[in-house]
């Protein structure tokens, strides 16, 4: 049996301020409980079943507490509608020391991404890319919420996410001469620039875009050309869609 407070403190770990006043935050799934317990993650609670015991020798893993438990009373902790065979309560690592200089190559911004699996995904575009750092605005969505986790499929643990306001990224690419890209639906066409290997690229928010406040410090903007030959197109793309591409585009600039 899982206690009930242990319940009721998984249950709170879906809202940030819950997160924030526990120092925690959830992960669920077999493979990404796994890679956790593999990585440097402090792993305060494993909730798991018989079926992950067998598949997994965890005994050699260091963490606080494991429970073992069945499928049904493992529902009852998890936020998932259709939970695996384990659930991890990690520790929240320390926010990572902000530079006085830009990472080589290229860099994301994001500005007020809000929707979880948006952000999730774009954390695991820029782990296949190897972006390992993201800025974001303050108005982002939490990176350890767990619909974030989920969406990342473990990328969350080898991107390093810095929160911080534009204008103090903006000047870190000044000093050092990195030009500031942005993605707009009136750009210049993606696929006709000369992309450079040191970058920031902004990506903006999914209803609104990039607010004018940042649009006005980039010089260099991208869109992404639509080719549909009929009457009645998309509109746009999704962000996370649009981050991979033009991330794409970047990387094959410099693979030839």
């Amino acid at each position: 049996m899982i206690a009930k407070s242990t319940i009721k403190l998984i249950n709170s770990l879906a809202l940030k301020k819950y997160r924030t006043k526990e120092n925690l935050f959830l992960i669920e799934g077999d493979k990404m409980v796994k890679e956790a317990l593999d990585s440097d993650l402090n792993i305060k609670l494993l909730i798991v079943t018989s079926q992950f015991l067998d598949r997994y020798q965890i005994s050699q893993y260091n963490t606080d507490r494991i429970v073992e438990t069945d499928a049904n009373e493992l529902k009852k902790v998890s936020l998932l509608q259709h939970p695996q065979n384990s659930l991890a309560v990690c520790q929240i690592p320390k926010k990572p020391v902000f530079s006085d200089k830009l990472p080589d190559g290229l860099s994301i911004y994001l500005d007020g991404i809000q929707d979880p699996g948006n952000m999730g995904t774009i954390v695991r575009i820029c782990d296949w890319y190897g972006i390992q750092h993201i800025f974001c605005s303050s108005d982002c969505v939490d990176l350890y919420n767990p619909k974030v986790i989920q969406a990342s499929m473990g990328s969350f643990n080898r991107i390093i996410r810095h929160e911080c306001p534009f204008e103090k990224l903006a000047g870190l690419a000044q000093k050092s001469e990195t030009p500031l890209f942005g993605a707009f639906m009136s750009g210049d066409n993606i696929y006709e620039q000369q992309l450079p290997q040191q970058a920031v690229l902004v990506m903006g928010n999914e209803g609104n875009g990039i607010r004018p406040a940042v649009e006005n410090q980039i010089t260099n903007k991208l869109s992404i050309p639509n080719f549909s030959q009929n009457k009645v197109k998309a509109e746009s793309l999704n962000v996370s869609v649009a981050t991979a591409i033009i991330c794409s585009e970047f990387k094959r600039a410099y693979s030839k």
